[in-house]
């Protein structure tokens, strides 16, 4: 049963959603792949009631305990770095946040892992995704630098948080040709990070200057 705040604020989403969508394609987002997916997940079901009429626009938005959920454009720039152009089979996400960005994997992967360390945070973003129907999203309680191995290798693993070194861990989960997108503090600033696996070891690419919360060890 669809909840009242998700059928009033929906009555206008989809044209709210489209509008975002060309935004963001004038912002230099270029898989029109990813920019359908993103055009097809509601947004504003995944922030708090309070902050629902800004849902759509090209901003974060804190989720509570220190945590935001990404902008738009984050969102869909990682996305598309993540899918380089081709389909995805098996994807890691470190940080499930509120569960936006993993429902826009749902539906470009054919299998979504998803961990997060902050058990509210799970719980709501389980609700969440449980009304998009996301239901090739598996979500785990767990300490997200250790990534999923029983389940691995991956098609692309991305992190929802910035690293101050690449996670070994997380590196050798990726399959041969599978990429790595993470936000890297570097110095005073951070940047998005792409790192792909070759048969001879790996690349890596820095890119978009960003603002993520720290990645963080354990479970709460």
């Amino acid at each position: 049963m669809t909840s009242s705040r998700h059928a009033g604020v929906g009555m206008t989403s989809q044209r709210t959603r489209l509008r975002m969508v060309e935004r963001l394609r004038r912002q230099g987002i270029r898989d029109e792949v990813v920019l359908a997916a993103i055009g097809e997940v509601p947004r504003h079901i995944f922030v708090d009631e309070a902050l629902a009429s800004r849902a759509y626009e090209d901003i974060s938005l804190p989720l509570g305990f220190g945590q935001t959920i990404s902008s738009p454009y984050i969102v869909a720039r990682m996305t598309e770095l993540a899918r380089g152009g081709n389909a995805l089979g098996k994807v890691l996400e470190i940080g499930t946040g509120c569960g936006y960005q993993t429902a826009v994997l749902a539906r470009l992967a054919k299998e979504v892992y998803s961990v997060e360390r902050l058990a509210p945070l799970l719980a709501r973003a389980r609700r969440h995704l449980r009304d998009v129907r996301a239901i090739n999203a598996r979500l785990r309680h767990g300490d997200g630098l250790l990534g999923m191995p029983e389940v691995a290798p991956f098609d692309a693993v991305l992190l929802a948080a910035a690293a101050t070194h690449v996670p070994a861990a997380l590196l050798e989960q990726l399959t041969v040709g599978g990429r790595m997108i993470l936000p890297m503090a570097i110095s005073h600033e951070q940047r998005l990070c792409v790192i792909e696996r070759t048969a001879q070891g790996y690349t890596e690419r820095k890119m978009d200057q960003v603002k993520f919360v720290p990645l963080l060890r354990g479970v709460e």
